[in-house]
């Protein structure tokens, strides 16, 4: 969140230099904008808060660290054009002006931490423990300098961040939680409800009228801009990964069986034991059980003594590599079948081993295996040709070739797409078909123009798609000619869901003169169905989420209609029962609860916080500046 947690958010360091409560800052961006605050002012500055300034080259290290951490995490690259569309630019900034707004109120207030108590929150932190317990140098230097800081940056960045703690900590730590909040919160999400049904669909609405041509035409007319062809582009596009270059490299017999010599510990099954243990509170109990099994009762015999089922002693068919006690593994593996060991001094107890049937290691011949070999060496020989190949593509495409004009002069194979929407459909409404895996194409290519270089998509796992914007059918309304049959299907639809709409709503003032629900059903020939147990946010899948929502604003007893799965289904139905849950506030859920409320509540209060510090000293944004760093247009 702020620019410690940004430097390690996704380990052990964001727990070291900022509890939870704290990331809740850069909430106040979210909830209050920076749009409003943008202006133009020095080059080398991109934000101002009060006395403190944000310069470029501080916005661009924490940019550059923040889009490395959000690559890692996606598997791949993430583009320019992608950061602005997703607002990351605007998020950081937010969360850097949150921050020294912060900064600059601890320094208003005259709030300082001592050298020795920054070096005891060092010293007593246990990540920075040494196998004895206590603080390691070297492990301290090693860790801060994996998460980028030297000592005095760390220490530095100890001190602002533990008076940011203490600032938030001060306006929302002891946020205090409503029972009545807590209660109300706890029925909201936990309330069940019964409730009996039936469900109307276009048969209970008997033969509709076909509509006249007078009235398609004026109802095309009316939603002129639903029946709009979207925008179309023709899209090339050149895909490649080890996979694609894997099929025409030649692997010989010779090759897959010196990888199999190799590599021969990966082709043995292991041996595999059924394996049972008894584990026992001390050694002598152990013995005493021994005993009994030496003068002639069963190991089953003595887990039905000790009131264990099989399920209880049963540890499954293992290797040994699979057995998370040594001790134990070492036992077993050492026992001829049916065999059952002494007393093993266990991680968890002294136990008893006993072993049933046992297959041996079994080691696949090269003939089994050899295919496979040959296509993971064909694969890992693709991906050391895959830069090369990559590198002849762009100098094909820097010398101004057509990227389906390089696939034909490298041998490649380009596909063209004819025509595709933003969503991925063809002009018949159908998904276009292999397309790239892994790789968010339709997105990129309605990013870029015609006759635009765009950047290689980089594949998770390996790979590149090159792909080139060929022309473009920009958007353009189509003729009632085109679109008739859509025109009457939909207007059925309408008229079906409509009909539906006024039979419900009569069967539903039915019920509340006292029919019952079997009665119109009865009449319908329909079922009276029931479900029970329903809640606000875990049973949207027996019931369609607007019946559910329509469940839980009806009193118990009364009736009500909603849409079902589609516009031309209607649910009536009646809630027979309503359930109140129970809530004890000092049980497990409900300390979650609490503590989960208790976080929103803070969120909210160090939220405005934030925001009414940030007003108060005053914040610019410098939009040059920051195109300087992210690009684009602001």
């Amino acid at each position: 969140m702020l620019r410690g947690i940004y430097t390690a958010s996704a380990n052990w360091l964001g727990r070291i230099v900022m509890g939870a409560l704290l990331g809740l800052i850069a909430i106040s961006f979210a909830i209050w904008g920076v749009g409003d605050v943008f202006r133009g002012f020095g080059r080398s500055t991109v934000a101002t808060i009060g006395g403190t300034e944000i310069t470029i080259e501080q916005f661009r290290q924490i940019y550059n660290d923040r889009l490395q951490q959000i690559s890692r995490r996606a598997g791949r690259p993430i583009t320019p054009t992608q950061v602005r569309a997703l607002g990351i630019d605007q998020q950081i900034v937010g969360q850097l002006v949150a921050e020294a707004a912060l900064d600059e109120r601890a320094r208003q207030l005259g709030l300082n931490l001592s050298n020795a108590e920054i070096a005891q929150q060092i010293i007593t932190n246990p990540n920075f423990a040494g196998p004895n317990g206590q603080f390691d140098r070297a492990r301290f230097d090693q860790i801060i300098r994996s998460a980028g800081y030297n000592e005095a940056r760390y220490t530095a960045e100890q001190r602002r961040l533990a008076l940011r703690r203490q600032l938030s900590e001060t306006v929302a730590g002891g946020a205090p939680v409503p029972q009545t909040l807590v209660s109300a919160h706890n029925l909201h999400e936990n309330e069940q409800r019964s409730v009996a049904y039936i469900v109307l669909g276009p048969a209970q609405l008997g033969e509709m009228p076909s509509p006249t041509s007078e009235q398609l035409l004026k109802y095309f007319e009316e939603q002129k801009t639903s029946f709009r062809a979207p925008e179309y582009r023709k899209v090339t596009v050149l895909s490649l990964t080890p996979a694609d270059i894997a099929p025409w490299i030649e692997v010989t017999d010779e090759d897959a069986m010196r990888v199999y010599r190799e590599r021969k510990a990966r082709y043995v099954i292991p041996e595999r034991r059924a394996v049972q243990q008894i584990v026992f509170a001390n050694e002598e109990e152990a013995k005493g059980a021994a005993a009994k099994l030496a003068n002639g009762m069963s190991f089953a015999q003595l887990a039905a003594e000790r009131n264990l089922t099989e399920k209880d002693i049963d540890l499954g068919l293992v290797a040994k590599s699979e057995l998370v006690d040594p001790a134990i593994a070492d036992a077993a593996f050492s026992l001829k079948a049916g065999e059952t060991s002494a007393p093993v001094a266990g991680r968890f107890g002294t136990v008893l081993v006993h072993v049933g049937k046992v297959e041996p290691e079994q080691a696949q011949p090269f003939a089994a295996v050899a295919s496979e070999i040959k296509r993971e060496v064909a694969l890992e020989r693709a991906r050391a040709e895959l830069m090369g190949r990559h590198d002849k593509i762009e100098d094909e495409r820097a010398s101004g070739m057509q990227l389906a004009e390089v696939a034909q002069k490298l041998g490649l194979q380009a596909q063209t797409i004819e025509a595709v929407d933003r969503s991925g459909r063809d002009p018949t409404g159908q998904p276009v078909a292999d397309l790239p895996r892994g790789v968010d194409l339709i997105s990129n290519a309605f990013m870029t123009q015609v006759g635009v270089e765009a950047d290689a998509l980089e594949v998770p796992g390996g790979g590149y798609v090159w792909y080139e914007v060929v022309s473009v059918q920009p958007s353009r309304d189509r003729t009632f000619d085109e679109v008739k049959e859509r025109v009457e299907q939909r207007w059925r639809e309408e008229q079906v869901s409509q009909a539906l709409r006024t039979a419900a709503a009569a069967m539903v003032e039915k019920l509340k003169g006292g029919a019952t629900l079997e009665q119109l059903a009865s009449e319908l020939k329909l079922n009276v169905m029931t479900a029970s147990g329903l809640r606000r946010s875990a049973a949207r899948d027996k019931l369609p989420a607007r019946v559910l929502d329509g469940i839980f604003r009806t009193a118990q007893g009364e009736a009500g209609s909603a849409e079902g799965d589609s516009a031309t289904e209607r649910v009536v139905f009646r809630v027979t029962e309503v359930a109140a849950p129970t809530f004890d506030a000092t049980s497990a859920d409900g300390r979650q609860l609490t503590s989960e409320l208790r976080s929103m509540i803070a969120a909210d209060l160090l939220g405005q916080y934030v925001a009414q510090v940030q007003s108060s000293l005053g914040v610019s944004i410098n939009r040059e500046a920051l195109q300087q760093v992210v690009g684009g247009e602001r």
